[in-house]
């Protein structure tokens, strides 16, 4: 049940990144208003305190394993919201990442 917390938090957090990110992006790179970046800027935030109430407790690891996840959801936001297709490099690559992620959260430790 902690692992599915933990991945549910780090989804959470990646969605709160990218899609914060894609809405400055849209305002500094394609002319989209203000207010895009504005949003982004708050939805930004929110990823910090999503990313903070992790059950981890290193914040290390935490910040370690996220990048695991957002490789894997940069990707996948990519093809649902750009309609870009990554290679097969792109894919291998993440799936080496989620395999890093797996390793550092999925242990038991004292």
């Amino acid at each position: 049940m902690k692992l599915l917390a933990i991945g549910g938090l780090f989804v959470l957090a990646g969605l709160c990144e990218i899609g914060g990110g894609y809405l400055v992006w849209g305002w500094l790179r394609q002319d989209k208003p203000l207010a895009w970046a504005l949003l982004g800027a708050g939805i930004l935030a929110l990823y910090g305190i999503v990313a903070a109430l992790q059950p981890i407790e290193a914040f290390g690891r935490v910040y370690a394993a996220y990048g695991g996840v957002f490789i894997a959801l940069a990707l996948l936001w990519g093809v649902l919201v750009e309609g870009w297709r990554p290679d097969r490099y792109d894919v291998l690559g993440a799936l080496i990442a989620i395999l890093g992620v797996v390793v550092m959260v999925a242990p038991p430790r004292n």
